[in-house]
């Protein structure tokens, strides 16, 4: 464990959040599968919250927490699949 966290010390907090937002984006081809999954869903919003606040932006990092509040609490659901337009 302390490897680790020797490890984890030379890593900008920013680019380790940046890398959790990599990790957690939902990527087009997975957007299907997962458009309704409040977990992945949220996990998004999160981590895109992080990286906005770590970058002195937070009227960005609070409009993703919002979100990442509506897929927890169900009061927001998929949008319609972008590749089918409206």
């Amino acid at each position: 464990m302390n490897e680790l966290k020797s490890d984890l010390t030379q890593i900008d907090s920013l680019e380790l959040a940046q890398a959790l937002a990599a990790k957690l984006a939902i990527a087009p081809n997975d957007w299907h599968r997962l458009k309704g999954n409040r977990k992945a869903q949220a996990s998004q919003q999160l981590s895109a919250a992080l990286v906005f606040l770590l970058n002195d932006n937070p009227e960005a990092a609070l409009r993703h927490l919002e979100q990442a509040k509506g897929w927890l609490d169900r009061s927001l659901s998929a949008p319609p699949c972008p590749s089918h337009g409206r």
